[in-house]
């Protein structure tokens, strides 16, 4: 009975261990609205590039693990979705914001969270 609960016990840490080592990547493009036709082909092109990294061991030894959000060219609402990449969805970056206007909406919000991010 020990080794059962040993056994379990070792089990539920390394899933843990597993979870937490993820890294967790933000893809901000806008899926809807009238920039939806640029940028989905970016959003698209980021999981293709994320599958095929995860393909070859993911980065460091770690799976990649993205995390879509749609702030539907609506560029204050850029804002809002880096801030719920950053402290909801905990990402580690943040991929995305392919217009200036979308970047100077989402940078006070980098800055206060000291937030990562590369754009195309």
């Amino acid at each position: 009975m020990k080794k059962i609960a040993l056994i379990t016990a070792l089990t539920l840490t390394t899933s843990l261990s597993a979870a937490l080592a993820d890294i967790k990547v933000g893809v901000l493009h806008s899926l809807s609205g009238t920039m939806a036709i640029s940028e989905t082909t970016l959003k698209d092109t980021m999981l293709m590039l994320i599958e095929e990294q995860n393909a070859k061991g993911g980065l460091l030894g770690e799976k990649i693990v993205p995390v879509v959000v749609d702030p539907a060219s609506d560029w204050p609402l850029f804002a809002e979705k880096t801030r719920e990449l950053l402290t909801v969805q905990n990402v580690d970056v943040i991929f995305g914001a392919w217009t200036s206007v979308s970047r100077k909406s989402a940078l006070p919000v980098l800055e206060e969270l000291n937030g990562l991010m590369f754009y195309p």
